[in-house]
């Protein structure tokens, strides 16, 4: 039975290899990132985006998408990791949207490999910002779990990143940025 969670509830995990999907109704960058106990981010390569889709139990589209599917392998992520961070941020090129308020709500479901859900989240109440941490899975002695965060920034994926105590956020949100318009550049093409 999936759990239809709500902002800040949680729910357990009894699998280690998940899929995360997402569902905007307009193309968005979806990522992640890996924190310690205390939510901090040491460095870039804790971050998973579309210039680097992969980091050790995680992978995560390389381009904006309205639907999007993150790979999860909980035994992979390292000892000292102990948050996963789901975050979504509209593109930042001409004619894209500049808010979650103009797009239809984002949906996140957590699914085993065989596709059956475990948990879903339905991020509303969304207006000017334009990144928001979805959802994070998190160690909670010893067992991993899911909660629903839905925390929004008008301030966009630097402000995000920043708030996770990322050193040089704003030039790594540029580059992210970049790696986007790239990608659609080349679907374009």
């Amino acid at each position: 039975m999936t759990a239809e969670l709500v902002r800040g509830q949680n729910h357990p995990l009894t699998q280690n290899r998940l899929e995360i999907r997402v569902s905007a109704g307009a193309p968005i960058v979806a990522g992640a990132t890996l924190s310690d106990d205390q939510g901090k981010v040491h460095g870039r390569d804790w971050v998973a985006h579309p210039g680097a889709p992969a980091l050790p139990g995680l992978e995560v589209p390389r381009q904006a998408a309205a639907d999007h599917r993150l790979a999860v392998d909980l035994d992979a992520v390292p000892e000292s990791a102990h948050r996963v961070s789901v975050l979504l941020a509209l593109p930042t090129g001409p004619g894209d949207p500049d808010r979650f308020g103009a797009v239809a709500a984002p949906f996140v479901a957590v699914t085993g490999l065989d596709g059956s859900e475990v948990a879903s989240y339905t991020i509303t109440d969304l207006d000017a910002e334009s990144a928001v941490v979805a959802l994070e899975l998190y160690r909670r002695q010893g067992a991993w779990k899911v909660r629903a965060v839905g925390q929004g920034y008008a301030g966009g994926l630097g402000a995000l990143l920043t708030d996770q105590g990322l050193p040089d956020a704003g030039a790594l949100a540029g580059e992210i940025g970049e790696a986007v318009a790239r990608g659609l550049a080349r679907t374009a093409a």
